[in-house]
């Protein structure tokens, strides 16, 4: 009887050992099982947030092709750490206008995918030199750039020279471009630049739904005006004397005076120069000759001497018929002459 009680203890103590055993087999695998479960979905939730993180970045690089980072910095600088409409900011900038010349009968010729073609191949060559000298695109304007030259670390004068040297490079790489449109037998393309300096307003413009950055202010409204009259003296590059007069501090440039003009809605004249650095040593000593007596003409005109202003301007054209400039002061000279009380202004 004794036996069979001590096998009866010996088989409960077999399977209850069986049972312990089983349990901690059956916890193991279950623990096993859930560090597996928990490595999987850690392993999602990293891949989740990775690809978040890879759409973020992306977004961000996309913003910025919209919004240059340098717009904001204007903001983040002043303690801002958000865009939102209506922030402003005040600062001292150069503003650089570029226009391609007869861009209208040039689109006209193309299909709407050429003309796509042909100018993101040009504003990606314009890019560069706007870039590399401290500036950023605020702006493309249908075929027209506006940038804006903000040295960080720098002074006015550094905002324009900076200005400077990036148009005289645009107009190196607009030839360097030129070259290799003749190549495949296209014609060439001509531009014109305006730079002004001075006070604007940087901001944020539009509704809830759509915002847009903007400069304004005289400052940017000079420039486009200078720009344009690339066009009417058939020039390259225009500027304000007063921002070659600041370049100059940093970086000297060849340059001679066009006129002194009056702006619609200012009230007073602003000596406009043309920029000739970019030129050969020919054409350079060519211009400033007769920039030399442009000068003397301008006098003439200015001190009441229409008649004289005038004979010495057309002597001038006869010597140098190629020179647009002076096609403008013989106009110039016979508007004031036809007046009887004319107020010694040239409004353009």
């Amino acid at each position: 009887m004794l036996e069979i009680l001590l096998g009866l203890v010996v088989i409960y103590a077999v399977i209850i050992t069986a049972m312990f055993l089983r349990e901690h087999v059956n916890a193991q695998s279950e623990k096993l099982i859930q560090e597996k479960v928990m490595e999987k979905r850690q392993a999602m939730m990293d891949a989740t947030i990775e690809a978040k993180a890879d759409e973020a970045m992306r977004l961000h690089q996309t913003f910025q092709k919209f919004v240059p980072r340098q717009f904001v910095d204007h903001f983040a600088k002043n303690g801002e750490k958000s865009l939102e409409l209506g922030r402003a900011d005040e600062d001292r900038v150069a503003v650089l206008f570029c226009d391609i010349r007869g861009f209208t009968a040039l689109s006209e010729k193309l299909s709407p995918q050429d003309l796509m073609y042909f100018l993101n191949s040009y504003f990606l060559r314009m890019n560069a030199p706007i870039h590399q000298n401290k500036g950023f695109i605020d702006k493309f304007i249908g075929d027209a750039i506006m940038a804006l030259f903000d040295s960080p670390d720098g002074g006015d004068a550094d905002k324009a020279s900076d200005a400077v040297r990036a148009a005289l490079e645009i107009q190196v790489a607009l030839k360097l471009y030129n070259s290799h449109r003749a190549n495949s037998k296209y014609a060439p393309v001509k531009n014109g630049i305006g730079l002004h300096f001075g006070p604007v307003v940087l901001g944020t413009v539009g509704s809830d739904d759509r915002m847009d950055t903007t400069v304004l202010g005289d400052t940017v409204n000079v420039a486009q005006r200078i720009e344009g009259l690339c066009r009417y003296f058939n020039t390259d590059i225009m500027a304000s004397a007063s921002t070659i007069s600041l370049a100059n501090e940093i970086y000297p440039v060849e340059y001679r005076l066009v006129d002194n003009i009056l702006f619609k809605g200012k009230s007073i004249s602003i000596p406009v120069v043309e920029v000739l650095s970019h030129m050969d040593d020919e054409k350079i000593s060519r211009k400033k000759l007769i920039g030399e007596h442009i000068m003397e003409g301008i006098r003439l005109r200015e001190d009441g001497y229409l008649k004289t202003a005038h004979a010495h301007f057309i002597n001038l054209r006869e010597s140098f018929p190629e020179d647009e400039v002076l096609r403008h002061h013989v106009l110039t000279c016979e508007k004031a002459l036809e007046k009887k009380n004319w107020d010694g202004l040239v409004r353009l």
